[in-house]
């Protein structure tokens, strides 16, 4: 019986196809500010999903111990996106924020709650949707350098926080807190979880 020939060993280069498919995969992958930029979204649409169905009376219930009625703060939440996204293109621009005190953000909380005491639930929610459409625009052209930038906060006792941080706990989280507060002042369940998506 004659001896099995070995087969030499072959190596296939990649085709194009396959290389292309590679950088298309790593381009597709979402970026940090892609991310950041989702749930800047993600809040704003749980917020108005939430609003939308809410009968009159509850749209003009106060808000304990808040003092605002629902749709008051469901127009200040869209109202304060522009003041966020100053403060975030601050940091970005690396220039220390010194001169914001939450002494002046309830100065300019108690001007909006008065100026717009009789605001409809359309131009509330209007406000909401174009404002947080445009912070997550602009958040969603920063670069990791950039998130990763720090400054100095005044509303961080002059620590020095990163623009990541900025956006995370202002522009992101400031739609979640309101609707909790405002849940549980209408003696509904908590937003939390999964529940929140619901």
């Amino acid at each position: 019986m004659a001896a099995a020939e070995t087969q030499p060993h072959q190596t296939h280069a990649p085709t194009l196809s396959k290389v292309a498919g590679l950088v298309l995969s790593e381009e597709s992958m979402p970026t940090l500010a892609d991310q950041l930029a989702d749930r800047i979204n993600e809040g704003a649409d749980v917020l108005a999903a939430f609003a939308r169905d809410l009968p009159d009376a509850q749209w003009r219930a106060v808000v304990k111990p808040d003092g605002r009625t629902v749709g008051v703060i469901v127009h200040h939440v869209g109202n304060m996106y522009p003041i966020e996204m100053y403060l975030v293109h601050k940091a970005v621009e690396s220039q220390p924020i010194t001169d914001v005190t939450w002494d002046l953000v309830a100065q300019i909380n108690a001007a909006h709650a008065k100026e717009h005491a009789a605001v409809t639930k359309a131009a509330a929610l209007d406000l909401l949707a174009r404002n947080s459409r445009q912070a997550s625009d602009e958040i969603r052209r920063l670069t990791d350098a950039e998130l990763a930038r720090a400054v100095p906060f005044s509303l961080s006792y002059g620590a020095p926080m990163t623009v990541q941080f900025i956006i995370e706990d202002h522009p992101l989280r400031h739609p979640w807190h309101h609707l909790a507060r405002i849940r549980r002042s209408l003696g509904l369940p908590s937003n939390s979880g999964t529940a929140a998506r619901a």
